[in-house]
Order: C-alpha cells, then structure tokens, then sequence
C-alpha cells in the first residue's frame, strides 16, 4: 500500500481515469464511427458515454460498498463465483495488453506520419514508447501520477482547441459530405463500434489502496472523467468533421486528426495535434500499465496467476508485472495492426460491465434504477457487438472465444502446475488486500 504522501488525490485519480479513456480510441477510430454512423457520430459518443456513465458508477459503488478495490475480480469472488472470475480476469488481462499495444501502435503511427522515415520508423516508436513507460512506472505511484497530470491536461487543450476550431466554422453539410446518411439507427451501432474508446475508467478501481480519501475521491473521480470525455468527444466529433469534412475523416482514419490541424493551422496544426496524440497514447498507456500491474499483483494473491507475479520492488511496486504486461504489449504492437483483436477485446470489456452492473443491482451498491439500466445496456451492446464481429471481423471473433475456452479449461490445469498463492482465508475475497 503506498503510503499517505505519495497516494493520488482527485486531481491524479481524475487524470488517471481521463488518460485511461483519451487514447488511442478518439485519434484511430473515429473514422470508423463517421463511416458508420454519418452526421451522427456525435450522438454515437453519447450513447456509448451513456452505458459508460450507468458503469462507472456501478465500479464506484461497488468498490465503497465492498471497502476494497479489484474490479470485476474482486465483486465476483465476493459472491462466491472463484472460477467465473478467474476465468475473466484472464480474458480482461488479455484485453488490457491489447488495449495498450493499440495505444503503443496508434502513437507510432502518429510520429511516422509527421517522420516520414518508412515502415520500421512507427514499429520502432511503438516498442520505444512502451519500454519508457515501462521505466517510469517502476519509479513509484506519484511519479506514474504526476505525470499522468500533466499529459491529461495537454491533450484535452489541445483536442478542445481543434474542436473550436471546427465549431467556429459551423458547416453542418461536412458533417455527411461523401458518407451515407444512415439514420439515427445508425448511431447506436456507431456507439457499440466506438465503446473501446471509453474503456479505462475502470482502471482507477484497482487503484483504490493508492488514492486518498478513497470513499469520496474515486466516485466524484470516476464520474466527473467519463462526463468530461463524452463532452470532449462530441465536440472532436463534430469539430473535426466539420474542418476536413466526413468523406476525408473516413479516408484517414487512422490519423484523421492530424489531417483536421493541418487544415486549421498548416504544418504547425499537423505538429501540435502529433504531439497530442502522444500526449493521449502515452498517458493511456501510463494509466493502463499502471492499473493493469496492480490488478495482476492482487489477482496473483489470490492465487489465479503464477506467484512469480506478487514480487515488489523496493518502492512497493509490482515490478514483474509491470515489466510482464509492458513487453507483451511493446512485442503486440511491434507485429503491425492489432484493430480486428482490439475489437474483440472490446466485447470482453462490455461483458464485464454487463456483469459489474448486474452484480451492483442485486447487492443494492447505489440506485438500482442506474444499475440496472447499466447491465441491460452493456448487455444488449455485447450482443450488437458479436453481430458486427460475425459479419466483419469472425476471425477476431474466433480469437477471443478461443481466448475464453483457454481461460476457462486451460487455465486450472496452469496453475496445478505452477507454484501459487494461497488465498487469504482470513477475507471473503481471496488476494483482496495487502
């Protein structure tokens, strides 16, 4: 547990919650939104906040209520359900690593763009990036949170001033220039497509040992982040589009952005939105490792991952973790373009927010009424989710079951094999707490 002087107050917990949403989803995939849901995008953004806003505040209460932190982990074995949550939790550690070769590879892409330099040039970035917050989160919980601070509110600076920028031209006919009007319909399933653009909330839930004042700091934290976010990406949304039009928006979706500051400012826009993009992959990153390494280290003590993992360093932190989840992600985005696994992965986070939901509705953890809207929403999202996989990315699909099947059978024959930690039988929830 760190101690009192080096915990996160509101201002790093905020952070940390905003760098784990702001990433790689709102520079790589907005293209993707626009693409399916036309004019509309921005109501996309909303919808998906919507679920987001129901699930957070699921993860805040459920965590007061339980006095502990830990995620879908944790609140599932409170409930007797061992296998189901270490089956999960194998599935989500999966899926974060995903998440931050994304973030790895998105922030290469952005500097080769601007270099020019070949192919190799945003593998190498993606690989450098990860290896340096690697390093930095081997230092110490105040170090990872100052800067997660500092980068948090460099980018949103800089994407509300793209977004104004925009807005002040206020020319809604670029909003469906080259794209099909599909309907309002449309911005439902643009929702589902553009949900992984909000995961990471969550993360600041495995945090909860390192915040101060947690009881009250992480639900204003949480919450406040997720309603920044949805602002910000509706205004990115319709600003952005409005400055290259939708057509240009689809065509380079990867570094749209960049695209929309050059036509705002000339080369000078294309460097500052560059830099902001590293900005936000970078401090998605810091906010994941950071998260996903404490989650690992409690998961370890409650005996559903290999003892090697429960080692800290000299500073109280997991290094073997850190280090674990860091070289797996820097070697996933070295091999090229994770999207189809991404997406994948994004069922898996919609899944467990279904789950969370449901659980805080039947333990009463808040207003039912919120909970229960949260369940039934990601729920019906998932489902939406498995469509679009079956008729665009089956592959992926496969992946991910197969990645499920591993979990659930492969996984207790694992850990027979390898020496692990007894849960403390002295908590209801086994690996809760140091």
């Amino acid at each position: 547990m760190a101690s009192a002087q080096h915990k996160l107050g509101f201002n790093g917990t905020w952070s940390m919650a905003v760098g784990g949403m702001i990433g790689g989803g709102i520079f790589s995939t907005l293209g993707v939104v626009v693409s399916i849901a036309g004019p509309w995008a921005w109501l996309s953004f909303l919808v998906a906040g919507l679920i987001a806003l129901a699930a957070g505040y699921s993860y805040a209460r459920l965590a007061v209520h339980y006095g502990e932190g830990g995620g879908a982990f944790t609140y599932l074995n409170r409930v007797g359900a061992h296998n189901l949550a270490g089956s999960l939790v194998w599935v989500l550690t999966a899926g974060y690593v995903l998440t931050n070769a994304v973030y790895a590879y998105t922030f290469g892409q952005y500097l080769g763009h601007v270099a020019d330099l070949g192919s190799w040039f945003p593998r190498a970035i993606s690989v450098a990036v990860m290896a340096a917050f690697i390093g930095l989160n081997l230092r110490s919980v105040s170090e990872a949170g100052g800067v997660e601070i500092f980068l948090v509110w460099a980018k949103l600076l800089v994407l509300v001033g793209l977004a104004t920028w925009g807005l002040a031209r206020w020319d809604p006919p670029m909003l469906s220039r080259g794209v099909p009007d599909a309907g309002l319909l449309a911005a439902i399933f643009g929702a589902v497509s553009v949900f992984m653009a909000y995961e990471g909330f969550q993360l600041i839930s495995y945090d909860y040992d390192d915040i101060e004042s947690v009881d009250r700091t992480l639900p204003r934290a949480m919450l406040w982040a997720i309603a920044v976010v949805i602002l910000v990406y509706m205004l990115v949304a319709i600003g952005t589009t409005m400055l290259i039009g939708a057509d240009r928006v689809v065509e380079h979706e990867e570094v749209a952005l960049a695209y929309a500051g050059r036509e705002a400012l000339g080369l000078a826009g294309l460097v500052i939105v560059t830099i902001a993009a590293a900005f936000s992959t970078g401090s998605a990153i810091n906010a994941t490792l950071f998260a996903t390494a404490r989650l690992t280290h409690q998961v370890t003590r409650g005996g559903q991952f290999p003892a090697f993992f429960d080692h800290r360093n000299n500073v109280g932190v997991p290094d073997r973790a850190v280090v674990a989840l860091g070289a797996a992600a820097a070697l996933l985005a070295a091999l090229g373009n994770l999207t189809a696994l991404v997406e994948a992965a994004s069922l898996a986070f919609l899944v467990t927010f279904a789950v969370v939901c449901a659980l805080a509705f039947r333990e009463s953890a808040g207003h039912r009424a919120i909970t229960g809207f949260g369940a039934l929403s990601a729920g019906a999202a998932a489902i939406a989710l498995v469509k679009e996989l079956v008729d665009t990315a089956p592959i992926a699909l496969a992946l991910l079951a197969a990645l499920a099947l591993i979990a659930i059978f492969l996984r207790p024959w694992l850990l027979k094999h390898v020496r692990t930690l007894q849960p403390d039988k002295n908590n209801d929830t086994p690996g809760s707490r140091d």
